[in-house]
């Protein structure tokens, strides 16, 4: 509120103004409740322009919108990682929460057509603005365009926070910046860009702000697996969409009942899921103790599909289970669990040591005695114990599109040159994973990445190179792990999982079985 807003009756000692004399009562008449003097003129009032009318403070819900967007841009930060903890810090409400996360991924998602919109409203290349100022402008835009907020709530809101942590001149900028910004609508700012351009990516990246390779990989994928290419627009929607957070128990230690009692929904893709109804999760007891987690509902889906494949190695004292890149262990947490069921353990396997330590805390709910944790290089497991599991997961590093409602900067972060980069690194641990797997068992090769690169193309280089592998119906082995059993995500023997089909992320799943 701004300090205007928060004016009160009194005048400042307890009293209205009683046995004073004409001169008090007249001076008190030009002064506010902050005791500020009014303006003086004859046919002047109290304006909305004068200073005493200016928020000069910054709203917390905008104020950690604003961290946000200032971690992701100076720190390489992962909004998803700084917002909770910028909320905890500034003490927001379930409301402002909210608002917050609303402002901070809304503005990240949309930077590029965002940009485009301020470059016309600024008088110099937007890269010359103090990045301070442009992610302001940034936060400004998305409520004025994108959000109900109005206009002269999020001028004001806006300036002021510039006024707080920037500084005033930046914020005589910024004012006048997304003054020109309100002069419009969302879309006849997109009229006024697009009314010369004919090209279908140029046209559909701006209006749903993703960078044009990004459409023109997505159009690709489509194709790849078996759906049409028309699918573009509902694909790119679904990116922008906020996400629903999914839950699931771990099977045989958690439950959903609290989660259920405050609200969310029981998941209809995979059984001990839930759809949450938003709010704090860390007050649920059973996700304090680590037995309910957050996980997408496509990485449950994997996860389980790799589980529940038949395999043909035999066994004797229990199977012997391996995710070879488990960082930073929600997968590990969901395989451990189904392994302590089925009687049987799980390596979970990391290079990097902080990453280790988290995967341990994830596993830390499942009894001991059911996993261990190895940190090192996946690439070296395939030597060091050969024809040693019999199922194994290899969720590559990959370039995440088929996460980009989740991680709303990433977008914006990677380049075609990043895909080409990791191709080396899947195919390696692809092989090495396949090495690792006893004849009869089977390995799922999962991306978060619909990208034929990063898919179909890493497996049938590996599958290539080697005689004594087959490809198993992934399609079937995820219908089998869901509750519907009609997911339609099959495409050949591999599955493909897509946002504005399954309201999950673009999960990728090929399973495949050493022969015996």
């Amino acid at each position: 509120m701004s300090e205007s807003g928060r004016r009160g009756p009194n005048n400042g000692n307890g009293s209205r103004g009683g046995g004073r004399n004409n001169r008090g009562n007249r001076e008190e008449s030009r002064r506010n409740a902050q005791g500020r003097e009014r303006n003086r003129g004859p046919q002047k009032g109290f304006s909305a322009s004068a200073p005493s009318q200016r928020t000069r403070r910054a709203d917390p819900a905008r104020l950690v919108a604003y961290e946000v967007l200032r971690a992701v841009a100076s720190e390489d930060a992962y909004a998803n990682l700084v917002l909770p903890a910028r909320i905890r810090e500034h003490r927001l409400d379930r409301r402002d929460a909210g608002f917050a996360t609303e402002l901070s991924y809304g503005a990240l998602r949309g930077q590029g057509t965002y940009d485009a919109i301020l470059s016309r409203c600024v008088d110099r290349p937007l890269e010359q603005l103090d990045p301070a100022i442009l992610d302001a402008l940034r936060i400004g835009a998305h409520q004025l365009l994108s959000m109900r907020v109005p206009a002269h709530a999020a001028l004001d809101q806006t300036v002021g926070l510039a006024r707080a942590v920037i500084g005033a001149g930046p914020s005589a900028l910024i004012n006048a910046v997304l003054r020109k910004v309100a002069a419009r609508s969302m879309d006849e700012w997109l009229g006024l860009l697009l009314e010369a351009e004919t090209d279908p990516t140029k046209i559909a990246a701006l209006r749903h702000a993703h960078p044009e390779w990004i459409v023109r990989a997505l159009r690709q994928s489509l194709v790849n697996h078996g759906r049409p290419v028309s699918e573009i627009e509902a694909l790119l929607e679904a990116d922008n969409a906020a996400p629903v957070v999914n839950l699931v128990a771990l099977p045989g230690l958690g439950d959903l009942e609290e989660a259920l009692e405050q609200g969310a929904a029981p998941g209809e893709l995979v059984e001990g899921s839930a759809l949450s109804a938003g709010g704090d999760l860390g007050r649920l007891e059973s996700v304090r103790r680590g037995t309910t987690r957050v996980q997408d509902v496509g990485s449950q889906l994997v996860a389980r599909a790799v589980a529940g494949t038949p395999i043909a190695a035999s066994t004797e004292e229990g199977e012997r289970w391996l995710d070879l890149c488990a960082g930073p262990g929600g997968k590990a947490a969901l395989l451990a669990a189904l392994a302590h069921r089925n009687g049987a353990t799980l390596l979970a396997n990391e290079p990097a040591p902080h990453r280790a330590k988290l995967v341990q805390q994830a596993l830390s709910a499942v009894p001991g005695d059911s996993w261990t944790v190895r940190t090192g290089d996946g690439r070296e497991v395939g030597a060091e114990q050969p024809g040693s599991f019999d199922r194994v997961l290899v969720d590559v590093p990959c370039s995440g599109l088929g996460a980009l409602r989740r991680r709303p900067e990433s977008r914006w972060r990677r380049a075609p040159k990043d895909i080409a980069d990791l191709g080396p690194l899947q195919r390696e641990l692809l092989a090495s994973a396949i090495d690792a797997v006893k004849p009869g068992g089977v390995v799922g090769y999962v991306t978060c990445s619909p990208h034929p690169a990063e898919t179909t193309a890493v497996v049938s280089d590996v599958l290539a190179k080697r005689d004594d592998l087959e490809l198993l119906d992934a399609g079937k082995a995820l219908d089998d792990a869901s509750l519907g059993g009609n997911l339609d995500a099959g495409h050949g023997m591999t599955a493909q999982l897509w946002p504005h089909v399954h309201r999950t992320d673009a999960m990728f799943l090929a399973l495949i079985r050493k022969k015996p």
